[in-house]
């Protein structure tokens, strides 16, 4: 059990920062590929096939990358 809640909250925090960019498309791109690796990476690490997974990850990061506006993901200055 405390795997699984390891892999889920790496998926939430990966998934929180996964639309990074500067303009939807960017965003779109970027939550895609970040989300087809954890997508891929929690199917295997479950038991699932990772295609499945990549293709279900991709498809949740690129959606969630296109509809996030980058005023929801400036998290400020780094200094």
């Amino acid at each position: 059990m405390a795997n699984h809640a390891k892999i889920l909250s790496v998926i939430v925090i990966i998934g929180l920062l996964s639309a990074c960019g500067d303009t939807p498309g960017q965003r779109a791109l970027s939550g895609g590929a970040i989300g087809a690796g954890v997508g891929a990476a929690g199917a295997a690490i479950t038991g699932g096939n990772a295609v499945t997974g990549a293709v279900i990850g991709g498809a949740a990061g690129a959606v969630t990358g296109a509809v996030t506006k980058k005023k929801d993901i400036n998290l400020g200055d780094i200094k």
